[in-house]
């Protein structure tokens, strides 16, 4: 299994999208995607690149496995 990377806020929304979720919708102070009634707060995009930790906890809250993560970056 090949090893989680940092990546751009930019390319973790797309990711996240091709994984059927929709938005990015305005919430107070964070943006958020929706998946039926799963809701994913986003980091604030003032960072340079979402960082491995901070990448990990996001899928698992997304409850996405690390091979469909791989997938979705085809």
């Amino acid at each position: 299994m090949p090893r989680l990377v940092a990546v751009s806020r930019r390319e973790l929304i797309r990711r996240l999208v091709a994984l059927g979720f929709d938005g990015p919708y305005a919430g107070g102070r964070h943006e958020f995607l929706l998946r039926g009634d799963m809701r994913l707060i986003l980091p604030n995009p003032h960072r340079g690149e979402i960082s491995v930790d901070l990448l990990t906890r996001l899928l698992r809250q997304a409850r996405i496995t690390r091979e469909e993560w791989e997938s979705a970056g085809k």
